[in-house]
């Protein structure tokens, strides 16, 4: 029975390996922490990738925990990032903001993220994205994406205070299938989001959200079919709190677990920004939805007001789509 097991155990093996190369025989640049693998490292990878590019790369990741920090530069575009599983593939480290480096410069909300993503049209599939300073380190980002039209499907986001920093005024990204987790204001930013079937994860009593959005810009934050869930002792999370006077965000047939509070939404103590924020809900469930005891200031949207939050008009002429393996 034993020698079976052993049998089976190495079958099981192979097969798993064998399923990982015959997906990495797709892909350009293999990265992995075994020693088959040319290359152990995501940076060293995306240095290799020429200046001005344009062209289509494919990067495969194998499972393991990569401890590094990992930029895209804003010259380098149309890069697709695919992990061999987002359970165990995982870009991790642990720098926030107050942090001095050896060059005598402190890091600060703008500069802590694991990973920043500056290039254009990046992709991502099944990766996780990890800041782990801790509960209390303050700001600590995970991702931080400047660049145009970047798409994440099936990924993690996992950290504690500011965890996805959505830092490019007015560019637009999307998210589908992606579990997000923090504490205070754990997704952020001047952009133009959608997210799609996400799981948003509290673990803290504070806030879900803190957009910056531009005035001018019509949509920030929508959430569509997400879950908004939270540990188990929390009763005091809000939807979200304006980080600008502007900022815009919207949730549209979510589900919303009984942390939410039931006024939803925080105004930064400034009651002048009740005037200018742009946060509104369709069609809440869950023992988090409660439109009738609603800030007064926030919108339940009808039918007609939430018909122009679709895909179409929210990204213009982009089409996000998983781009095939």
């Amino acid at each position: 029975m034993k020698n079976t097991f052993i049998i089976l155990s190495l079958l099981f093996g192979f097969t798993q390996v064998g399923f990982a190369q015959k997906k990495a025989n797709k892909f350009d640049f293999v990265v992995g922490q075994d020693q088959q693998s040319k290359y152990h490292s995501i940076q060293e990878v995306l240095n290799l990738i020429p200046s001005g590019n344009t062209k289509p790369v494919k990067i495969f990741v194998k499972q393991g925990v990569y401890k590094e920090v990992i930029t895209v530069d804003a010259s380098k575009s149309n890069i697709l990032l695919v992990g061999e599983n987002e359970n165990n593939t995982i870009i991790q480290y642990d720098n926030h903001a107050g942090v001095r480096l050896s060059n005598g410069d402190t890091l600060n909300t703008w500069t802590c993220a694991t990973a920043f993503i500056y290039g254009n049209d990046f992709q991502a599939q099944h990766i996780t994205f990890s800041n782990q300073a801790g509960f209390n380190a303050g700001q600590a980002v995970a991702l931080r994406v400047e660049g145009n039209r970047a798409s994440f499907y099936n990924c993690k986001m996992l950290g504690f205070q500011d965890v996805l920093f959505l830092s490019g005024n007015g560019v637009k990204q999307y998210f589908e299938n992606c579990y997000i987790e923090g504490t205070t204001d754990f997704i952020f930013g001047a952009a133009t989001a959608l997210f799609q079937n996400c799981n948003i994860h509290s673990k803290k009593n504070s806030h879900v959200t803190a957009a910056s959005t531009n005035s001018i810009i019509p949509y920030g934050f929508v959430f569509k079919d997400c879950t908004l869930t939270g540990d188990s002792v929390l009763n005091k999370v809000s939807l979200g709190r304006p980080w600008s006077p502007t900022a815009s965000v919207t949730y549209i047939h979510c589900w919303l677990g009984k942390h939410i509070i039931e006024e939803g939404w925080n105004n930064w103590k400034n009651p002048a920004n009740e005037a200018t924020a742009r946060f509104g809900e369709y069609n809440s469930k869950g023992p988090g939805a409660n439109p009738n005891k609603r800030a007064p200031w926030t919108k339940q949207l009808s039918e007609n007001q939430v018909a122009i939050f679709t895909t179409e008009k929210i990204f213009g002429t982009w089409v996000p789509s998983k781009r095939a393996l």
